[in-house]
């Protein structure tokens, strides 16, 4: 059985589980505690010298790291991950833009507000992460406004990567409200047979 070392408040946790969740893949979740400093102890620097969750731990011991890494083994052979080669390319594409278009502002944002309590001292940082935030959502409605989801007319591991931060974006000052088209794709997403809320 696999173990994954995460917070399923961290969008980059949440996305392993809820793929595990669609796929309906057996795991045991080992809840790990960033704000106490559990990924700087020296029991977890053996599973990612990194220090960053989550972690997957496969049956045989070996050891993934880097949530959308995670996402594309775990897709493998399924519907969540397209056999053509554009169409996966496109995906790659999308997650890279969530680590470095998406992520940076929005879940930053959501961080210094939601885990730090928004303290003075950060923000400035935390305005600053609106506008990129916001360029990124305006990116994803366009795209979506064109289309269902991410990659054509089928949910993949690519929507999965981008839903993680974006269904909690408000959590970072960002309105979701303002962009209608990604409210559909967030209920079409979590109308999804077998879904499961980051708050379950």
């Amino acid at each position: 059985m696999y173990k994954v070392y995460g917070d399923i408040q961290s969008g980059n946790c949440y996305k392993i589980k809820l793929l595990m969740s669609y796929l309906e893949i057996e795991h045991e979740w080992l809840h790990i505690d960033i704000l106490a400093g559990e990924t700087h102890s020296d029991e977890f620097k053996k599973l990612n010298p990194n220090m960053r969750i989550p972690v997957l731990v496969l049956d045989d011991g070996s050891k993934l790291t880097e949530s959308n890494a995670i996402l594309n083994y775990l897709a493998e052979g399924t519907a969540l991950l397209p056999a053509d080669r554009f169409l996966r390319a496109q995906v790659l594409q999308w997650q890279f833009f969530e680590q470095y278009s998406h992520e940076p502002f929005i879940a930053t944002a959501r961080y210094i507000n939601k885990y730090l309590g928004l303290p003075a001292e950060r923000l400035a940082e935390y305005e600053g992460k609106q506008a990129g935030g916001h360029k990124a959502l305006l990116l994803m409605e366009q795209q979506l406004d064109k289309a269902d989801f991410l990659v054509g007319d089928v949910l993949t591991i690519a929507d999965i990567s981008l839903y993680a931060y974006t269904h909690v974006a408000h959590e970072g000052g960002f309105d979701i409200e303002a962009y209608a088209a990604i409210g559909k794709w967030i209920k079409r997403i979590e109308q999804q047979a077998n879904y499961f809320a980051m708050n379950s």
